[in-house]
């Protein structure tokens, strides 16, 4: 099985992405082959970098994964929807205001990953883990809906979806007041178990 794993570089001032640091550590399941990718988060060209991608190689499964400050727990996504707006601007100083993703993409995709499997084999690896029905509507929701949309209309056999992970400790501090948070092994840990359990659900 083929894997490609992607996160976002650091935004919003912060000098680090909880979900790339994660993406770095996380090990590969036995049987597993995993592609790490770190896009730019940035509307349009986070998508235009897993296209890149996929003109050279083919996946058996798409995985993306982001930051969600003041989330306690890893949450897979069940929804993109098709609707670019920011409250801050991404790192290429953008900050949309409503305009789709896609002009004549359908208002939303559903994630076509096994939400609920992944949430329950993060919850048996001991780490909090939820089901959240949005991604948002930030650059994370913009590559979550950007890659299905390719799926759907390109026709490729993967399947694709978003897993949002909470700030690490030392993230949230720098909050006033602190956030929520989740060790980053913790975080590491339960990626790892949601790949495990993905393979193991074909």
């Amino acid at each position: 099985m083929k894997i490609l794993l992607t996160a976002f570089e650091p935004f919003g001032g912060e000098s680090v992405n909880a979900a790339a640091e994660a993406v770095c550590l996380v090990r590969a399941p036995e049987g597993v082959t995993l592609r790490r990718c770190i896009v730019p988060t940035v509307f349009s060209d986070c998508i235009r970098s897993v296209r890149t991608l996929l003109e050279t190689e083919s996946f058996d499964a798409i995985v993306s994964v982001g930051q969600a400050a003041g989330r306690a727990a890893i949450t897979p996504e069940r929804i993109a929807v098709n609707i670019r707006d920011a409250r801050i601007p991404d790192n290429a100083g953008f900050c949309p205001n409503g305009e789709p993703v896609e002009p004549d993409g359908p208002a939303t995709y559903f994630s076509t990953l096994p939400i609920l499997v992944l949430r329950d084999a993060i919850r048996a690896a001991g780490v909090a883990s939820e089901i959240s029905n949005t991604a948002g509507t930030f650059v994370c929701n913009d590559l979550m809906y950007g890659i299905l949309h390719t799926a759907a209309t390109e026709g490729l056999a993967a399947r694709c979806g978003f897993i949002h992970v909470p700030c690490t400790p030392e993230q949230a501090n720098a909050h006033t007041p602190p956030i929520a948070s989740m060790p980053l092994d913790d975080i590491v840990k339960g990626l790892e178990a949601a790949l495990a359990a993905l393979q193991a659900n074909p």
